[in-house]
């Protein structure tokens, strides 16, 4: 197989992880036969100190020529007090935008291999868990009109949520679907006792689940799933929820397997077209001192195979090789515990290929 690869590494420790996961790929094209070829590009704050934007339109649109996006965090306090419309994290919602990009899958799985680093008391997380977040991408108060100015002398706010009945449907049919090939449930999670955003979501949820008998629906307020995920994260298998929720409720589902920097996720559209990146930020107080936790990063890689490429053993070979590293002992700083052996980024690299 030959493929197209647009690899943004990123900010902070973006081009370290990707750069192992950019190895890992290359490993998997030696073992199978593969041929990949990359196109680096900029976007986030390197490409504002390069352009004086978080993402050209050139940049945008070789994303959209090739067959998948690997991607690093974007963004950092060197950033931070730039307008809001050229901040880092404005590339980030463009090139979803742009790509189409309306589905986020955010698996988050406690190795047992980590239940030391899981902060939950072992009766709760008891053999682990395995769960997805489905987020919305690109709808909702973050694509929503957002105004700052003065009323009756005073500073005011506004940032509007928005969403049809289309935008609900698409990523609810995408939810169903994965679930079918998990556990076969979905919870859906709203706010629809204050929000009509909310109640539209549920109605519209409720809708496609009829055509969905064999997978079991419930609903949930979004502060209540806050609260059974580190309750009870057991219960859990598909969670669908729109943007901002999603974005919460990700990372929360990420520190309670333990670390950040162990979660992929995959941005996925109507096409085979896929983003894939660490659910991760851009930890810039590491960056450059070869401590991160590339795993994510990797991860990702795996889900580009299977999701964009449709290579479920060459993914299926990636996963194995990282779970064995955890077997062995091998731990970045993130998920050091008691009787490991503490490696650096590049050498958790080096034993997740030579398990591959």
């Amino acid at each position: 197989m030959e493929k197209n690869i647009a690899v943004i590494r990123g900010d902070g420790i973006g081009p370290e992880v990707v750069g192992q996961a950019l190895r890992v790929l290359d490993k998997i094209c030696e073992k199978y036969g593969h041929t990949f070829h990359y196109t680096d590009l900029l976007m986030g704050g390197c490409s504002i100190d390069a352009h004086g934007v978080p993402l050209t339109d050139e940049a945008l649109e070789a994303a959209k020529a090739s067959d998948a996006v690997l991607l690093g965090s974007v963004g950092g306090p060197k950033w931070d007090t730039l307008p809001g419309n050229i901040r880092p994290e404005k590339g980030l919602l463009a090139i979803r935008k742009g790509l189409g990009l309306f589905a986020n899958l955010r698996p988050a799985l406690l190795y047992k291999e980590l239940g030391e680093a899981c902060p939950l008391r072992a009766d709760i997380i008891g053999d682990g868990f395995d769960m997805l977040i489905m987020r919305e991408l690109t709808g909702g108060l973050y694509f929503g009109a957002h105004e700052t100015g003065e009323q009756d002398g005073l500073r005011k706010a506004t940032d509007i949520m928005t969403y049809d009945e289309n935008e609900i449907r698409r990523i609810a049919v995408r939810a169903f679907d994965v679930a079918r090939k998990r556990r076969g449930k979905v919870t859906s999670v709203d706010k629809a006792n204050v929000l009509d955003c909310s109640k539209l979501w549920r109605a519209v949820v409720h809708e496609v689940a009829e055509e969905y008998p064999d997978v079991q629906l419930e609903d949930m307020l979004v502060d209540n799933c806050a609260m059974q995920l580190v309750k009870d994260p057991k219960q859990f298998d598909v969670i669908l929820t729109e943007n901002m929720f999603g974005d919460i409720l990700s990372d929360e589902a990420s520190m309670v397997t333990g670390s950040i920097g162990m979660l992929a996720s995959a941005s996925l559209g109507e096409t085979k077209l896929g983003m894939y990146e660490p659910s991760g930020g851009s930890a810039p107080d590491i960056a450059g001192q070869n401590k991160a936790n590339p795993i994510a990063t990797i991860l990702s890689a795996s889900m580009l195979l299977r999701y964009s490429f449709d290579l479920d053993a060459e993914a299926d070979d990636i996963d194995a090789a990282v779970q064995r590293v955890l077997q062995r002992g091998y731990r970045t700083g993130d998920i050091m515990s008691e009787g490991c052996t503490l490696v650096s980024c590049s050498e958790m690299g080096d034993h997740i290929l030579e398990e591959l």
